[in-house]
């Protein structure tokens, strides 16, 4: 079981964090420890890159990103079943699939678009170069927050298979749910603010919150 770093004076409260940027500056003085420690600093874009951007320059970390999507339902874009890794394997979310009117060909189908969108986004966003072996050294997985927490399933899954040795995520919001459900998979796991509760959504822990283009993934990469 992983060790929860959280702040309890942000427990279960709304709006804490100005934007994406500011949350990375207060997840980045938690993680000061780190600093001159040999550890592989990874985002998940969109939304986690702003936030990885501040932790890699507090901590003087070169950043890299992770390309992982959720493995959406045929009927809309806003949810998923599951999520992909960047080698193609699929986490999915059997509960959920339990409850829902898709077929295996339906499933294959969405995991195929998923595994398409993920090449172009390689490329946009990585330039296609091959994921380093870690061969045991930590990586450090950063997003914008926890929902269901499957697409950070898929990029532990991923990190461990590349020979990652110590698992850290770092977000700045998180549903309590999901962050039990991590626990175990990781050695560590910073999460500001943790809220439960019947529903959850990352963006209300933002004053300002917005989905990100992948220009301006590119345009926060730039400096970094």
């Amino acid at each position: 079981m992983g060790n929860l770093i959280e702040d309890p004076a942000l427990r279960d409260r709304l709006h804490v964090f100005v934007d994406r940027t500011s949350a990375g500056q207060q997840l980045a003085a938690h993680l000061s420890g780190y600093r001159g420690q040999e550890i592989h600093l990874f985002a998940i874009p969109a939304g986690g890159v702003p936030v990885a951007v501040e932790i890699g320059r507090a901590l003087s970390l070169p950043l890299d990103l992770i390309i992982v999507r959720k493995i959406q339902l045929p009927w809309t874009t806003e949810a998923g079943f599951g999520a992909l890794d960047p080698a193609g394997q699929a986490i999915f979310n059997q509960d959920l699939l339990r409850r829902m009117p898709l077929s295996p060909e339906d499933i294959e189908a969405q995991v195929k678009k998923t595994a398409a969108v993920i090449g172009q986004r390689e490329e946009r966003l990585r330039g296609g170069k091959p994921y380093a072996r870690l061969d045991g050294q930590a990586a450090l997985v950063v997003d914008d927050g926890l929902a269901s927490g499957y697409t950070m399933r898929a990029a532990l899954q991923f990190l461990k298979n590349q020979g990652a040795g110590r698992l850290i995520v770092a977000v700045p919001t998180g549903s309590q749910r999901t962050v039990w459900d991590l626990l175990p998979l990781v050695d560590e796991l910073y999460c500001l603010n943790v809220r439960g509760g019947f529903s959850f959504a990352v963006a209300d822990a933002y004053e300002n919150w917005y989905d990100l283009t992948e220009e301006e993934v590119k345009a926060y990469l730039s400096p970094a």
